[in-house]
């Protein structure tokens, strides 16, 4: 078990782009959070955005930094709204830690690739970025939000996680049919589908008057639904919460003295500041604060 939580050094000098900056932003304005009727609502820090937008992945990106000395910026950010302590199902894209740009923008059109460059970023500087899931849930007149890390949520890996359910269709087929297939076979047809974009294509079937297209959606398990009482406990009713990684005393330190340098003294001790251990992927460092 990790050791106890070390003070942050303070500093003056700023960066102006990172999540920690986002967070933030966030905590400034956290009443409005129990108010707002859809987290979309929120009246975020728009200096902070190089692009924002409803119902596709990203619904909101931090702003590249151009020196990249402490702090990148360029986080993604999804939000997920829900009625109950249930994260919301994810339709679109499968909860991951890290994304590369590339397979957001897939084209010179791309609504996101103008935004951001209308915004000054830098896009391919940063070709992979950072995931992050603003969370909140409501119930019984209670609210919870978390802006958590994705690796909360992606325990194993994206292909992995495909494949490994593929597996399962596949030997509940067979075992349906009574079919036998070699193992080589398998292990082909498994590597071929563990892509999501296998499914994510519209199929255009001649002389058929409707086209095809597989959706996969993902439902959080209890263990990694951090809005669960039972399973995370340390998340408290009316709470703002930021949730990072935090698999040693390197990470812990690093964090410790971002959050330090970018929130100041006065707000910094305005947070409890703790671990959390996920069920299935090690500790977490939890900033906490009050939404009144």
């Amino acid at each position: 078990m990790l050791g106890k939580i070390n003070k942050p050094i303070y500093s003056g000098r700023v960066e102006m782009y990172s999540i920690y900056y986002f967070f933030k932003s966030l905590a400034a304005k956290k009443y409005l959070l129990n108010k707002v009727k859809k987290l979309s609502e929120f009246p975020y820090d728009v200096r902070l955005l190089s692009c924002r937008n409803e119902g596709q992945f990203p619904d909101m990106a931090i702003r590249v930094n151009k020196t990249k000395e402490r702090f990148t910026g360029g986080e993604l950010i999804e939000l997920k709204d829900s009625d109950s302590y249930t994260v919301s199902s994810f339709n679109s894209t499968i909860p991951t830690r890290k994304k590369e740009i590339s397979q957001i923008i897939t084209s010179d059109s791309s609504i996101i690739k103008q935004q951001m460059e209308k915004a000054g970023d830098d896009i391919y500087s940063l070709p992979v970025r950072n995931v992050f899931y603003l969370v909140r849930g409501r119930k019984k007149g209670h609210t919870k939000v978390c802006l958590v890390y994705g690796s909360f949520f992606e325990t194993i890996g994206v292909d992995s996680l495909i494949n490994q359910s593929f597996s399962q269709v596949l030997e509940e087929r067979l075992k349906e049919s009574k079919m036998e297939i070699s193992d080589d076979l398998k292990k082909s047809l498994l590597s071929i589908f563990s892509k999501q974009e296998n499914f994510s294509k519209v199929r255009n079937v001649e002389k058929a008057s409707v086209k095809l297209r597989f959706r996969v959606m993902t439902e959080v398990k209890a263990e990694g639904n951090i809005l669960n009482p039972k399973k995370y406990p340390e998340i408290k009713d009316d709470t703002l919460n930021l949730i990072l990684p935090c698999h040693s005393d390197k990470d812990e330190s690093d964090i410790i003295g971002k959050a330090g340098h970018v929130f100041g003294k006065k707000v910094f001790d305005e947070f409890k500041v703790f671990k959390i251990k996920h069920h299935f992927n090690g500790y977490f460092l939890v900033f906490q604060t009050l939404l009144s």
